[in-house]
């Protein structure tokens, strides 16, 4: 093989380094080298390093000066609809599921590093009654909430669940689903597709190599969202099946609504393009970016781009003037989704990491280091909100919406204890209100029986757990 016009043009964009070893290389590995580089667009590639290093000379730049709340007129709150207008939202989302315009797309490419397990995050089992897995949870919800919007509407419509995965996560998600008949839910409708790979660096600028004949390289962020749709073909198959209204999620909030009825009516009602369910934060010092304007445009604003005297600001009534949580749950049109894959995804933020990242070093010794090495570029997917025309925002009650699952239970917060019981505090609540008397111990709900609370009337007076409500 005549390497040398692949080495002349890595040398152009000085990352001729990665032939270091070319000649200590077996045949089949010197072809696995140069399909990696072939896959590198070195354009591209040295472009994040560039943009990713002039993004974070402005991280942490307080926005005091630029920043406005979310307009009222484009942000509707749950607590404070009338019961009609609550209606109304629902039976035009349940609507839309009917018809067969709404679908899901779960983003779910992370593995359960923080959690403890190697196993992708979804697969977990935060220990409920019923063992089930934030997988089949949500694969559940889906088909009660289709059940629901037949029942609404005289019409059985399908919901295709499409999900997003990475290199670390696709073979044991797709193994995963299919070993449990994808919870019940039919074969065609559930899709996955995979986030591209981006290469890591060093400080430098330079692509590292996992090994003499690997680049290294890690997932693009949930950012990377728009590009595998549009490479993975979903979105031709979105259009296909004529859908309309897409309810992006990520795989950690095990409160999850998935396809919110209220929230998508909501953003139908408001011909929103792109929509934000929020929550509000609790306290000033909260560690969660905030919804709000920056220029004009709508945007996450991270905590640490505030001052401590404007996340204390306050409305007349007493809550927090900046108080739009961002919790990783987004409304979109495909023709948004469409218009950004196609026209705006190469000119998003990105993100600079700097992180421990295994390498070979110039004796070809692979090291594991124990301190920041390099750099990992990361999109995040909320970055396309000022490519919106007409932005909305949904404003939910935390204890029924946002549950995530992040850490192991030694933290004590955000891991499978807290998951686990406000699951139980949300079920027990449903149960009050459908009028039992008293609820002790652990009283789980299947999602195959109640979506929101729903079909709970013909309950005794009094549960005792640990017990499933099937």
């Amino acid at each position: 093989m005549n390497i040398e016009p692949i080495r002349a043009q890595l040398k152009k964009y000085n990352q001729d380094h990665l032939l270091a070893f070319w000649e200590e290389l077996t045949p089949v590995e010197q072809k696995d080298l140069t399909e990696d580089i072939f896959n590198v667009d070195l354009v591209e590639t040295n472009s994040y390093f560039s943009r990713a290093n002039d993004s974070s000379k402005n991280n942490n730049k307080i926005l005091d000066d630029e920043i406005k709340p979310i307009d009222s007129e484009r942000c509707g709150v749950l607590d404070t609809c009338s019961e009609k207008q609550l209606m109304a939202y629902e039976e035009r989302g349940l609507r839309e599921i009917a018809d067969g315009k709404a679908a899901v797309v779960l983003m779910a490419g992370g593995q359960g590093t923080r959690l403890g397990v190697t196993y992708p995050k979804g697969m977990y089992d935060v220990g409920l009654p019923s063992r089930k897995t934030l997988f089949q949870l949500q694969a559940e919800r889906i088909r009660r909430l289709e059940t629901l919007a037949e029942e609404k509407c005289g019409r059985k419509g399908s919901i295709p669940w499409y999900i997003l995965t990475s290199e670390a996560t696709d073979r044991t998600t797709n193994e995963f689903l299919k070993r449990h008949d994808y919870f019940g839910l039919k074969e065609e409708n559930v899709k996955t597709f995979k986030q591209c790979m981006i290469p890591c660096y060093d400080f430098n600028g330079k692509i590292l190599l996992d090994d003499k004949h690997k680049i290294s390289r890690a997932p693009d962020g949930n950012g990377g969202l728009y590009r595998a749709l549009q490479q993975s073909g979903i979105l031709n198959d979105m259009r296909n099946r004529g859908i309309r209204s897409v309810h992006a999620h990520s795989v950690d909030n095990i409160l999850i609504k998935v396809a919110d009825p209220y929230f998508i009516g909501y953003c139908l009602e408001n011909e929103a393009d792109c929509g934000v369910l929020v929550v509000e934060k609790t306290e000033p010092t909260e560690a969660i970016g905030v919804v709000c304007q920056v220029d004009g445009h709508y945007r996450v604003v991270e905590y640490s781009e505030i001052s401590k005297e404007t996340s204390e600001l306050r409305r007349p009534d007493g809550r927090l003037l900046f108080s739009a949580g961002n919790v990783c749950n987004h409304y979109f049109t495909v023709e948004f989704l469409t218009d950004v894959s196609e026209n705006h995804e190469r000119d998003l933020e990105l993100h600079l990491a700097k992180k421990k990242i295994p390498f070979v070093d110039k004796k070809g010794e692979r090291q594991v280091p124990t301190s920041p090495n390099g750099i990992k570029v990361e999109k995040f997917v909320f970055d396309v909100f000022k490519y919106s025309r007409n932005f909305a925002a949904w404003v939910v009650p935390r204890d029924s919406h946002f549950s995530p699952l992040k850490n192991s239970d030694s933290a004590g917060q955000d891991c499978p204890i807290t998951a686990k019981r406000d699951v139980l505090a949300l079920h027990k609540n449903w149960l009050l209100k459908a009028g039992v008397k008293s609820v002790v111990g652990e009283v789980e709900v299947s999602p195959l029986r109640s979506y929101m609370g729903e079909n709970l009337d013909n309950v005794n007076d009094v549960i005792q757990g640990p017990i499933i409500l099937e």
